[in-house]
């Protein structure tokens, strides 16, 4: 395994080395010196070819210029015009080639400064040759306008001459320097020619000719130290015995004379012809020192040649082998990693799914046969895929485990709910038959307050049994009347007398559903009472709807910000899996596994009173159609019975009791036609001597209702009971509460 894993690595490092390596070799070899001498070639086509022959011309313009303005009989007009109109061709010639895109290209930011420069200075000559023209200008500014722009050009060719040869560098710029010195003759042409015509020479003119000399001297002999031996030989020569002598003692002799008294030593041919020889002796050294240097260039060329086409040629060698190593070692990584990533796939889409899956019907899962064990070879990739077969049996046997520890919990909740409830049931009957023997209305409200406890306490009970994911053991048979199933909510919260039951619309239940729907309400009803403050009211409105039947159960709390809002329609909506820390919102899981169970939709939203409603819309699969017909609409708690469950058909499933009457606020309805043997708000009139002993009973004053018969377990004796009751209790606050000049008389 070391082994293969030592070879993968070395063929990575490889692969990584050699690319390296060529790239550092094409950068340095191709890109530097490659790219120079295309850019060398690109200066020498586009800006020094076309700017050579403009800067001759400019010159011989500035001295024609010069002595036109000196006698302008001495320069016919039609000749400076022809060299007027030959410097902008040429001008145009070399503004066109220098901003052309491949110099631009080529050129560096000071370059393209310069040539801008040089451009902008030829621009000027419109305005000066119309000042000489007009003869508005003396020679010195002439000089100086023609001046500036023949430097502009020199300064270019000093950004040309940056070669990577230092040596060839340095000759190029000696050589530039030496046509400086012949452009400090042709000034010192132009000046004295400008004089000569004029015959005169102005104080101006000799400093600035006096000037002139000293720095092409200078400059000279700067320069000629610096030349190769043989170009310095050919100057010296010149210098000594040749073109450049005459011109030195026409200098000398007008430097050394007196300014007032001075007599030009030379007429304007013979200054002509010894500044024409010495120019064109000094061009004649620089360009033969120039074909010089390029031959001294030529081998570095071909050097350069050289190396490039060995660049192209190592590197063709090495990207072939780096595409071969890469190709192969890659096809094989990339079987590696595509069994790895297929193996992954299964395990998160169809192994881990299908196991939970089976888990959630109760099978039993081998961890052996669902996580087989892959084979991945033994290098890195390897190791990655024992890892990730670690990971695989890991998963599969967590998923194996957990499932084990949810159905543990979940019998555990299931056993605990259905020892709580049987033992809630019988308490319930034992309080049931209590209430029927008990006839002291004090000791009955106990009672009632017990049985209330004991229902609210069935229902906690039943929430361990939806935990569990069973149902509960109240089943019914027969439809039963919404009307009633809200009553019955209603009776199983600890706060009944805030809650406000408003008309509800005629609709039936499906027996299947009463048990679960009332559970469900009364969660509702409670959250409800719980979020909002003490002396406030849960309002409860219903009423038939396109899609079956809606209730609205509203608070006047504070209410719940719309980021929580949308998460709880959410988790109702999605039925949340239920685990340990689900016990904060242990009733919002309660309420979406009763919804799921029966496709009821629960949603909540803001109410206009800043609080809750929560809006339940039953579906018509639950209603019964047959409704009677013509039936009014129910106000608050109606007269129906409460609902009664009958006996599961499961042995020793236990039978739901009567809802317990909760005093619950009436909203105002519409006055309903009542029997005599039942109140306005739909409760049975109590009989007295109904339910006493036959002996203790006294015989009646007067014809009175019929009384029924009941028994010890008469289930009217005891609604009779709980009317009479609750009649008591509001008559006694009303009275309580009845101003001491209120002449309006109790409720009947």
């Amino acid at each position: 395994m070391a082994s293969r894993s030592s070879r993968l690595r070395t063929k990575i490092t490889a692969l990584l080395l050699s690319l390296t390596a060529l790239w550092v070799f094409a950068a340095w070899v191709t890109l530097r010196e490659g790219v120079n001498l295309l850019w060398v070639q690109t200066y020498n086509s586009r800006i020094y070819e076309p700017s050579e022959p403009l800067l001759l011309q400019l010159q011989v313009e500035r001295r024609m210029s010069m002595v036109f303005l000196g006698n302008a009989g001495a320069v016919q007009r039609a000749d400076l015009d022809a060299q007027r109109r030959k410097v902008d061709d040429l001008a145009a010639e070399f503004r066109g080639s220098a901003l052309s895109r491949w110099a631009e290209v080529a050129a560096d930011a000071e370059l393209e400064g310069r040539i801008d420069v040089v451009v902008h200075g030829l621009d000027e000559l419109r305005s000066t040759r119309a000042a000489i023209d007009a003869r508005t200008v003396d020679r010195a500014a002439v000089s100086g306008a023609y001046t500036s722009t023949v430097e502009s050009i020199f300064q270019v060719y000093y950004s040309l001459g940056k070669l990577d040869d230092q040596a060839i560098a340095d000759d190029t710029v000696t050589l530039i320097q030496l046509n400086q010195v012949r452009e400090l003759v042709a000034q010192e042409d132009s000046l004295l020619a400008g004089a000569l015509a004029a015959g005169r020479f102005t104080d101006a003119e000799y400093g600035q000719f006096t000037q002139l000399v000293g720095a092409q001297r200078f400059l000279a002999g700067q320069v000629t130290a610096k030349l190769p031996a043989a170009d310095k030989a050919r100057y010296d020569a010149a210098a000594t015995a040749g073109e450049l002598t005459r011109l030195r003692q026409i200098e000398d002799q007008i430097v050394s004379g007196s300014r007032t008294s001075l007599r030009l030593p030379v007429d304007a041919d013979g200054w002509s012809a010894a500044t024409g020889a010495a120019q064109a002796r000094i061009l004649d050294i620089v360009l033969e020192g120039g074909d010089a240097v390029v031959q001294r260039a030529a081998p570095v060329a071909i050097g350069v040649v050289v190396r490039l086409l060995l660049a192209a040629g190592l590197g063709l060698i090495t990207v072939i082998a780096s595409i071969i190593v890469s190709i192969t070692t890659a096809r094989a990584m990339l079987r590696q990693l595509e069994r790895l990533r297929d193996a992954a796939r299964r395990l998160a889409t169809d192994q881990l799914p299908g196991v939970v899956a089976r888990l959630g019907r109760g099978e039993t899962v081998d961890v052996a046969a669902e996580a087989p064990p892959l084979e991945f070879g033994h290098d890195e990739i390897g190791q990655v895929g024992h890892a990730f077969n670690a990971v695989q049996e890991t998963a599969i046997r967590a998923a194996v485990e957990q499932a084990d520890l949810r159905r543990g919990v979940r019998d555990v909740f299931l056993s605990i709910a259905r020892r709580s409830q049987s033992l809630i049931h019988r308490q319930l009957s034992l309080l049931d038959g209590m209430e029927r023997q008990e006839a002291d209305a004090a000791k009955l409200d106990h009672l009632f307050r017990v049985d209330h406890l004991a229902t609210r306490m069935r229902r906690n009970a039943e929430n361990l049994i939806v935990l569990a994911g069973s149902s509960p053991g109240r089943v019914w048979r027969r439809t039963v009347p919404i009307v009633d199933i809200v009553r019955g909510a209603v009776a199983e919260v600890e706060d009944y007398t805030r809650v406000t039951v408003h008309q509800l619309g005629p609709a039936e239940l499906a027996g299947r559903a009463v048990s679960d729907v009332i559970h469900l309400i009364a969660e509702l009803i409670e959250n409800a009472l719980s979020f909002s403050p003490p002396h406030t009211e849960v309002h409860i409105k219903g009423q038939p709807v396109g899609n079956g039947y809606v209730l609205e159960i509203e608070d006047r709390g504070l209410g719940i910000g719309a980021d929580e809002r949308e998460e709880l329609n959410r988790r109702i909506a999605s039925r949340p899996e239920f685990n340990l820390t689900s016990a904060a919102r242990l009733g919002l899981f309660v309420v979406s596994r009763l919804a799921d169970r029966h496709g009821i939709r629960v949603q909540l939203k803001e109410s206009p009173y800043g609080g809750t409603t929560a809006i339940v819309l039953i579906p018509k699969s639950l209603l019964d159609d047959a409704a009677p017909a013509g039936a009014a609409p129910a106000a608050g708690l109606a007269a129906a019975a409460p609902p009664t469950a009958d006996r599961a058909e499961q042995p020793g499933a236990p039978v739901a009791m009567p809802a317990r009457p909760a005093t619950v606020a009436l909203a105002e309805a519409p006055e309903p036609v009542h029997d005599a043997a039942f109140t306005p708000t739909g409760l049975p009139v109590r009989v007295r001597q109904a339910n006493i002993a036959a002996p203790l009973r006294e015989e009646p004053a007067g014809p009175g209702p019929a009384e029924r018969p009941a028994g010890p377990g008469d289930p009217q004796q005891v609604r009779s009971r709980i009317a009479s009751y609750q009649d008591g209790s509001r008559r006694g606050r009303a009275d309580r509460t009845r101003p001491a000049d209120d002449s309006t008389p109790p409720e009947a």
